[in-house]
């Protein structure tokens, strides 16, 4: 297992590369001029001399490959550059916003692993029962429903009809001091929103995991023993149901960042959505760069804990072979 996970760090190298490169091509070739969005509407008016030496500050005059080296060997030494969107070091941007964001997304992927969990298993204990019909068919309907259409929903219905929960934000309006109750409250339809839009999977794969596994020999056997239902289901179908379910782990990370962008655009969550749009929008190199190497890392680790998860679940699987 260390073997393989030591494999797949050093694979995780050139692919972080050509992510960075790609990034860099990416916005070298998109129609926004970093200059004009740093400048605002004093570029409007600025002389073209002026319009070239901020430019030139900026290094966007240089060619792709120097400013892709320039940014690639300053981050391998801790430094991220400036963002010229932001007007301050990337690093202080990803800090201040990347611990809200992960709050998030650790919030709702919890919440969808348990919650499609304990419902797959109900499901599945009694397959094509009305339980098992009735949340399928929500469960469909939810795979195909966007995140921000069911933030917009929650918006309406538990802020705006019931006034039950607050529309977004971190804290109350006029506070200037952020509390845990104030995030907790506002923690909650954002999360929410998030773990409800990845259940779908979860519930699935749980569902037809188990469904298979109380139909196997093995549990037949325990039935047969005279175990309780109880230690048969938690015991043997569930264990044996759960495996599928440990691969969808790492699968669902690119999905639970997308999700949670725009999840947090809706509830004006102060998350690195507003950052990763601005510096899209602007191509705003460095922030650019940096935000896509987090995403990339992030699905990279899930993949990665979604095989050491399955290992140390099924020991059977080989990794150093």
């Amino acid at each position: 297992m260390a073997r393989m996970a030591a494999r797949r760090l050093l694979l995780a190298v050139p692919v972080l590369l050509v992510v960075t490169f790609g990034v860099f091509a990416t916005a070298d070739a998109s129609p926004f001029d970093p200059v004009r969005a740093y400048t605002g509407t004093a570029g409007l008016t600025a002389s073209q001399e002026n319009l070239d030496q901020i430019r030139a500050n900026l290094g966007a005059d240089q060619p792709l490959v120097s400013r892709w080296w320039q940014w690639l060997t300053g981050a391998l030494t801790g430094d991220l550059g400036d963002s010229t969107v932001m007007r301050q070091p990337v690093a202080d941007v990803i800090t201040e916003r990347l611990g809200w964001s992960v709050l998030l997304a650790t919030s709702a992927f919890a919440l969808a692993i348990v919650l499609g969990t304990a419902l797959g298993v109900l499901a599945g204990r009694r397959r094509g029962g009305w339980l098992d019909r009735s949340v399928s068919a929500v469960a469909y309907t939810l795979e195909a429903a966007p995140a921000f259409w069911l933030g917009l929903l929650a918006i309406w219905l538990f802020a705006l009809k019931l006034g039950v929960l607050p529309s977004g934000g971190l804290t109350d309006t006029g506070s200037d001091v952020v509390t845990f109750g104030q995030v907790a409250s506002h923690l909650v339809l954002p999360a929410a929103v998030l773990g409800i839009s990845q259940t779908p999977w979860f519930f699935l794969y749980v569902r037809h995991g188990v469904a298979d596994a109380l139909e196997e020999d093995a549990v037949r056997g325990a039935r047969a023993r005279g175990l309780s239902e109880r230690t048969v289901l938690l015991g043997h179908a569930l264990r044996s149901g759960m495996l599928p379910m440990l691969t969808l782990v790492g699968s669902r990370v690119p999905e639970l960042i997308t999700g949670a962008l725009l999840v947090e655009t809706v509830f004006s969550w102060p998350g690195i959505a507003a950052a990763t749009v601005e510096a899209a929008t602007s191509a705003d190199f460095a922030l650019l760069a940096a935000l896509t190497v987090l995403a990339t890392a992030a699905v990279l680790a899930g993949n990665l804990l979604s095989d050491l998860l399955y290992g140390l679940a099924d020991p059977r699987v080989g990794f150093d072979g």
